[in-house]
């Protein structure tokens, strides 16, 4: 009788097993029916952003043939401001009242790790891979893996990437051409260029200078096989190895930081510094502001990986079904080729669709030099990883290195700056 019993017990068991299963079967079925694939009545998407000329005019002119393409969906553009500040700033006072925030917003994952960890949030995932609204797949959309990656937050794919850049080396041809000197392809390349430079030019003109310094020691690092993490020991001999490569530069004389100029495009133009490793979208800049007699020129950066930057689109829970489709289609019509050709060309960000990316008509833009090396550059892809405090962390290490590299270009020891850098940057991660 125990025996039946137990076999009675280990069948209902089953059979109640296989119900759930059905049930949670019928419930993903049910799930993926809920994403509205058609817009059949007038609704409105909030987008909140942060772009300033030529970059707000694209935007505004990809909205407007969106919206002729789609006449039941509008999207209300509302710039939060000029700077990236602003945004983030609206955003996190924001997150106290959810019912005020927009239907989907630019951002840095970063700044919303805390949205996502009180599920404010929408997972892009069922919307990326409905075969009616989305693309079926992520490998069908052209996006590369590292720009999704980028967009996730807690593994979560919380983002599609819109205005991304990544780090490339400008340089001053007409100075390369006089003092003989080739295009570095990696870091000790880079070193020697730079001292060649500084030694010719009689110490007139210092070699190089990186403009942001936390891009640089972030991506050194990983090179050498460290995430950026708290477990990170800022006064390891790894790091060490590092900071000196800079910091003995500005010693010397043949590397340059920024400091009160804030950005290395400013001595490069006026030729103080013969070359910098910037985001892309220093072009703009450098094409206004370079002095006449002198021609510049683009190249990889001289490392294994780059670093991928700029902001990604998200969007909140706090929206009905339909508006949530609707803002999804906007978003799969921002990274389609047509529009990611168009973006890249009016503003100077890297096409997030890597077959625009590496298409000869991209290439062929006469008004940049980035296009023809944009592909080369940007195949192993690095980000800030989307944790706890990273992004406070991220800014101590550029706090870090500005004072240490400050006080190299005094020829003064920076030993003790790196202690008190390293106690700063383990305090960042457990604020």
């Amino acid at each position: 009788m125990k025996f039946k019993s137990k076999i009675a017990t280990i069948g209902s068991v089953a059979l109640a097993l296989l119900g759930l299963s059905a049930c949670s079967n019928k419930q993903q079925q049910s799930s993926s029916t809920k994403i509205p694939t058609k817009i059949t009545k007038k609704t409105t998407v909030t987008f909140w952003y942060s772009l300033t000329g030529t970059s707000k005019s694209a935007l505004e002119k990809l909205t407007a043939d969106f919206e002729k393409k789609n006449p039941n969906i509008d999207i209300k553009l509302q710039s939060q401001g000029g700077n990236y500040s602003d945004l983030q700033a609206k955003l996190t006072s924001s997150f106290q009242s959810p019912k005020n925030l927009p239907t989907i917003t630019q951002a840095y994952p970063g700044w919303l790790y805390n949205a996502a960890k009180n599920k404010l949030l929408v997972n892009l995932k069922p919307y990326i891979t409905n075969q009616e609204i989305g693309w079926g797949s992520f490998a069908k959309t052209g996006i590369q893996s590292g720009l999704w990656d980028g967009a996730k937050i807690n593994g979560v794919q919380y983002g599609v990437p819109f205005n991304k850049s990544v780090e490339v080396l400008f340089y001053n041809k007409t100075m390369f051409t006089k003092y003989h000197v080739k295009v570095p392809t990696n870091m000790e390349e880079l070193k020697t260029a730079s001292q060649t430079i500084y030694e010719k030019s009689k110490h007139k003109v210092s070699g190089m200078g990186f403009d942001a310094l936390n891009n640089y020691y972030m991506l050194s690092m990983k090179e050498k096989g460290y995430e950026f993490d708290n477990k990170l020991d800022f006064a390891s001999a790894p790091s060490k190895a590092v900071i000196n490569y800079y910091a003995d530069g500005v010693k010397a004389g043949y590397f340059m930081q920024a400091g009160t100029q804030k950005y290395m495009s400013t001595p490069f133009d006026n030729g103080q510094v013969a070359m910098f490793i910037g985001s892309t979208a220093n072009e703009a800049y450098i094409k206004q502001g370079l002095n006449k007699k002198y021609e510049y020129g683009v190249a990889a950066r001289p490392s294994k990986m780059n670093v991928q930057q700029g902001t990604d689109i998200y969007m909140f829970n706090k929206a009905t079904a339909s508006q949530k489709s609707a803002a999804f289609m906007y978003l799969k019509f921002l990274a389609s080729k047509s529009s990611q050709l168009y973006w890249a060309q009016q503003t100077g960000y890297m096409p997030a669709n890597t077959s625009v990316l590496n298409s000869d008509v991209y290439k062929a833009n006469k008004d940049s030099k980035i296009p023809a090396i944009l592909g080369q550059t940007a195949k192993n892809l690095y980000f800030l990883p989307v944790t706890k405090n990273a992004t406070s962390a991220y800014d101590q290490v550029n706090a870090n290195m500005q004072t240490i590299l400050a006080q190299a270009g005094k020829k003064a020891s920076w030993s003790n700056a790196i202690t008190t850098g390293k106690a700063k940057l383990d305090a960042s991660w457990k604020q």
